[in-house]
This record gives structure tokens, C-alpha cells and sequence, in this order.
């Protein structure tokens, strides 16, 4: 059980390496960062229980060709997947 345990961790910590490694390279040749038009709205609770949604225009939104967060930024598999994007007030 615990020679599972650290290899699924040793996998892990080799996989986020390798990807920063990547992530690195791509930097360097101009090709880490993307776009994806990503629409949000603000979800307000009325008094009266009901919910008023507000939908702002749709936005590009930079991401990063990676498989985890980079940079501050989301990955762009990620944001391709969640183009709606919730604000709860």
C-alpha cells in the first residue's frame, strides 16, 4: 500500500516537472500562451429568493498550453472545457 502511494506521488512530481520543462521551452519559442472566448455572468439573490443572472460579453481569456496552471494562468484544456464561467454574489 505504501510502495503504491509513493509511486503515484513519484508519477505525479515527474509528470509536473516534465510539463514545467515544457512549459519552459514553449515560453522561449513564443508558444505557451492561447486565447479562449469565455463568456461570464454574476448569479445576485433578490430578497424575495429568486436569483437574477447579469451575463457579460464574451471575453478572450489568455491560457497556457500545459497540463497544470502556469503563470497565473488557467490551462487551456481547462478554460476549452468551462467557457461559462459563474460569479456568485
Amino acid at each position: 500500500m505504501a510502495g503504491a502511494l509513493i509511486s503515484a506521488l513519484g508519477l505525479t512530481a515527474l509528470t509536473y516537472a516534465a510539463d514545467y520543462a515544457v512549459f519552459r521551452y514553449r515560453v522561449g519559442t513564443g508558444q505557451a500562451f492561447g486565447q479562449v472566448t469565455v463568456t461570464s455572468y454574476d448569479a445576485v439573490p433578490q430578497k424575495s429568493g429568486k436569483t437574477v443572472f447579469i451575463f457579460n460579453d464574451p471575453q478572450a481569456q489568455t491560457c497556457v498550453n500545459s497540463l497544470f496552471p502556469r503563470a497565473g494562468y488557467l490551462p487551456c484544456w481547462y478554460l476549452q472545457r468551462h467557457t461559462e464561467q459563474r460569479t456568485n454574489f
